[in-house]
């Protein structure tokens, strides 16, 4: 999941981008309204955290000139006033909820869960391979019914690769989908973290999951598709 935070208040963005990336989302972060839109046209967002009193172009503004250009990524705005003409105004210009300052980070986090519900609900549903299974709304993975413990960032591939099952997805494609544009592209940390899967979902077990395709990138198939691992 990637989110972008687009907030001038330096303290609060930092705090946001540190607690939901502890939660496991790549997040980027934007300080006024022109740059949070050219983050917003570079790159596919699951959510983007929207204050309204931004230099350069407000968060009203902003809103709705995304909404122009087909940017459907669920808003939530952020914003220290609470008039209701304030909280019409913001919806009105596409945003999908409104939260007022001071917040707590729980009640954000729920909000967000609210609407990455709604975007998508599909995320809700158990997911399937095999005898690999997940459960997205609770953060849990079995083998059959043995219980399987991820890190946040092993999660999120691991749910790319089960929502594409049988897809050849690059290491390119799995950095933009999982890491931040603070990302240093062409390190090795995607085989690193493949290999920690492969430990705790195929090593235990006769029949694999992980299949590298070399010089290309990962796939997860079927154990009767299954190939050569490394």
């Amino acid at each position: 999941m990637r989110i972008l935070v687009v907030e001038d208040n330096r303290r609060l963005n930092t705090s946001l981008k540190t607690s939901l990336e502890e939660d496991g989302y790549a997040v980027d972060v934007a300080f006024d309204g022109d740059e949070g839109e050219a983050y917003a046209l570079a790159a596919p967002y699951d959510l983007i955290l929207l204050d309204v009193m931004l230099p350069k172009k407000n968060g009203f503004d902003l809103c709705r000139d995304l909404r122009q250009q087909g940017i459907n990524a669920p808003v939530l705005m952020l914003t220290a006033r609470d008039a209701v003409d304030d909280r019409v105004d913001g919806l009105d210009s596409g945003a999908d909820d409104y939260l007022v300052k001071p917040f707590s980070m729980n009640e954000l986090r729920a909000r967000l869960r609210a609407l990455l519900r709604r975007n998508k609900p599909e995320k809700t549903a158990l997911i399937q391979v095999g005898d690999l299974s997940m459960d997205p709304a609770n953060h849990l993975v079995k083998r059959g019914s043995d219980p399987i413990k991820l890190t946040p960032r092993e999660f999120a591939i691991l749910e790319y690769l089960m929502r594409s099952p049988n897809r050849i997805l690059t290491r390119e494609m799995i950095e933009a989908h999982v890491w931040n544009f603070d990302f240093i592209s062409g390190s090795n940390v995607v085989d690193v973290y493949i290999r920690r899967l492969r430990r705790k979902i195929d090593a235990p077990y006769q029949m694999k999951f992980l299949e590298t395709v070399r010089g290309v990138g990962y796939r997860l198939v079927s154990p009767s598709g299954a190939g050569d691992n490394e």
